[in-house]
């Protein structure tokens, strides 16, 4: 059995009801040419021919001595992971969505492998969609998307490919190690006192660090770095109904923004997020007067694996309570450049103590409710890198690939984009009740892009 790292068994700790911990995708096909009226039917029996998943699809949990492992399933049911379905007429992007918002509203069963594939059909324009959901246990976003490339193709001829649970990957020594037997102390002991070496090791790090941030959030008021969220609609209970939006946008307007204004594409969408949630909340008349601040997932990954997670989190000032577009970039910019700047000091290990130490209150608001004053951030925004050439799987074109991840309770709303070919694709996940009307953020982000584009002069 495979043992969960501490940042993997945070994700099964933090779901309930409500907070269902898994991510998925929504990826969008246009059908081969030579496509007829059998091909939906023939490719969902073409799938359910590959019965036998491969690692991590293969895995399920178990626990032992209050510590979560992964073992092999041997009773695997691929009719209960894979999906076949139709969309209600009339088949539009809005009944796609509405579907995809039910079935991420549901929790995962634990007792089997928490991965589940929706091959969707009945989509207009000769379209048909696959939605796939796993815990966040299983992998992060990067391991998600390297996944995915994997089982696609850059080649429009490619045939005979198998699905994503069915693809062969190395099994790296290093991860797969043994649950130690009840009665192994010496072992469960000699494996705390490795660990807890490395955790001390970090600790003189994080003070130098925990003390400069505190000090700069004391002098500049713009610094919005630690406990200096603002309370807001978005930092509410949530219940476990979903609403998903979703929309492409061209990358290289991004990249004129930020050849204009000598930022880099992820600034530019941290600043058109900040003037999208800016609109939003003034529609609803409830903009705090300090700014929002946004969690970023920044990839620690130093090697090839394409499972667990590796990652830490920056705060970015989001600069929503400035109305020039210019100004709110330049602040957003120089918060997220600092936070960066401080995680390319550390070892991955300070990183992720790092983090948890900065996000702890946060932590203990999402699992108790007991700090609400303590509010690290308000939203979080991921920016997933892709492929930026055309995918097909076993001929058909993958038109694009959005990202659907997890609100959490004091964080209602989250937003992750994904790079692919010349488009960003932004998923917006949030609960329904909770921000009513989500979708709109969709013709904030267009309209936060035109109005930098007009400042740039692009």
């Amino acid at each position: 059995m495979t043992p969960l790292s501490p940042v993997d068994q945070i994700f099964l700790w933090l779901e309930k009801r409500q907070q269902p911990m898994h991510v998925g995708g929504l990826h969008i096909f246009s059908f081969p040419d030579d496509a007829d009226a059998k091909y939906m039917t023939e490719l969902a029996q073409q799938l359910r021919a590959y019965a036998t998943p491969q690692a991590p699809f293969n895995r399920r949990l178990r626990q032992r001595w209050g510590r979560y492992y992964w073992d092999t399933d041997a009773q695997f049911d691929l009719e209960h992971h894979f999906r076949h379905e139709a969309l209600p007429k009339p088949g539009r992007i809005r009944e796609l969505l509405a579907h995809v918002s039910a079935e991420h509203s549901n929790l995962m069963d634990r007792e089997r492998p928490m991965w589940e594939c929706h091959l969707i059909e009945g989509i207009r324009g000769r379209r048909f969609a696959v939605y796939y959901k796993a815990h966040h246990c299983m992998l992060d976003g990067v391991a998600a998307m390297r996944m995915c490339v994997k089982s696609y193709s850059f080649d429009p001829t490619a045939t005979e490919m198998p699905p994503i649970w069915a693809i062969s990957k190395d099994v790296t020594p290093a991860r797969e190690t043994q649950a130690p037997a009840a009665g192994d102390l010496v072992h469960s002991l000699s494996q705390l006192v490795e660990g807890a070496g490395r955790q001390l090791a970090t600790v003189p790090t994080l003070i130098r660090e925990l003390g400069k941030n505190l000090l700069k959030a004391r002098d500049d008021s713009d610094a919005g770095l630690i406990f200096r969220a603002p309370p807001s609609i978005l930092n509410q209970r949530i219940t476990g109904s979903r609403r998903f939006a979703a929309q492409s946008y061209a990358l290289e307007r991004f990249k004129a923004i930020g050849k204009a204004f000598q930022a880099t594409v992820n600034d530019v969408v941290l600043a058109v997020c900040g003037s999208a949630l800016r609109n939003y909340l003034l529609s609803r008349q409830a903009l705090p007067d300090q700014p929002l601040i946004a969690m970023a997932p920044m990839s620690i990954r130093q090697d090839d694996s394409d499972s667990g997670n590796q990652i830490a989190m920056i705060l970015a000032n989001l600069g929503t309570h400035i109305a020039d577009p210019v100004r709110r970039l330049e602040l957003t910019q120089a918060s997220a450049r600092e936070s960066k700047e401080r995680f390319r000091q550390m070892t991955p290990e300070e990183a992720v103590n790092y983090t948890a130490l900065t996000l702890a209150p946060s932590g203990l608001n999402l699992l108790t409710g007991l700090a609400p004053k303590w509010q690290a951030f308000n939203v979080v925004i991921s920016n997933v890198p892709g492929p930026n050439k055309p995918l097909y799987w076993n001929g058909a074109r993958l038109e694009g690939m959005y990202p659907v991840s997890i609100p959490v309770d004091y964080a209602a709303l989250n937003i992750t984009l994904v790079s692919y070919r010349d488009q960003l694709e932004f998923g917006f996940t949030a609960c329904r009740r909770t921000l009513p009307s989500m979708q709109r953020l969709l013709d904030y982000i267009e309209q936060g892009i035109a109005e930098l584009e007009k400042a740039a002069g692009v």
